[in-house]
């Protein structure tokens, strides 16, 4: 009789502690990601002006990998925002460097007409 309350003690500590680690476990759900979402708005929202004809394919991943990332974080389904957050910052990055590649080809095939020009010029004289 004496193994009796003590298996009862062992069974109440047992789900207890059951208990405990389920509290726990719920309090240590993936925290809202607030950083990664301000800079996949900023990114999308700086790339806007400069990509926005240079590298339009892009940029339209960037918005719709946001647009996404704000309706997961409304549905609380943090990973999957934070995901798309930290892409639509990437795609956004890809767009501002896309845009600069264009318009550093077009910078260039400018400065070699120049020089073709000032060539033809001193041939003639």
């Amino acid at each position: 009789m004496n193994n009796m309350p003590s298996n009862t003690l062992s069974l109440s500590r047992l789900a207890a502690g059951a208990a405990l680690v389920t509290l726990l476990s719920a309090c240590a759900s993936t925290p809202p990601p607030t950083a990664e979402m301000a800079v996949g708005k900023a990114s999308v929202e700086r790339a806007n002006g400069p990509a926005a004809a240079e590298a339009p394919v892009a940029l339209a991943m960037a918005r719709d990998k946001m647009t996404r990332a704000n309706a997961a974080y409304a549905d609380k389904n943090y990973d999957l925002a934070r995901q798309l957050a930290e892409e639509a910052a990437a795609d956004a990055n890809l767009a501002e460097a896309e845009a600069r590649d264009q318009r550093s080809a077009r910078a260039l095939t400018e400065v070699r007409q120049g020089l073709r020009q000032l060539q033809d010029e001193m041939v003639r004289k």
